[in-house]
């Protein structure tokens, strides 16, 4: 994916840490994390969201060798996708919530809509 931010890992961490963060994502609704993470996070999971309104046999394993959980996936098909089927993308939300306290790091919620 050309222009993607490296959030300062080695490719196969960064990977690691967004499948995870799309992962929770889909599995809470909403995640607290920085604004760049939030920003990597967004397209994917809206890709996979747009990969659970097919329903398909297909897309059911392209989401499950992406998504680290098994009853996500299922969540995913089962009852976030049909909520969004008369929706044409813009599934995900974020905030901004101001600096960390810590390294003032720029934080926001990402949030299904």
């Amino acid at each position: 994916m050309p222009g993607t931010r490296k959030l300062g890992r080695a490719t196969d961490a960064r990977l690691a840490m967004l499948r995870a963060m799309v992962t929770y994502l889909l599995e809470k609704g909403k995640i607290e994390t920085t604004v760049m993470r939030a920003k990597e996070v967004r397209p994917l999971a809206e890709k996979m969201i747009t990969l659970g309104k097919t329903n398909t046999l297909h897309a059911r394993r392209q989401v499950l060798a992406f998504i680290t959980k098994e009853d996500v996936v299922k969540k995913l098909f089962d009852e976030i996708a049909p909520k969004y089927a008369d929706r044409n993308g813009g599934y995900c939300r974020i905030v901004k919530t101001g600096p960390r306290r810590g390294d003032s790091a720029e934080m926001a919620v990402i949030e299904l809509v």
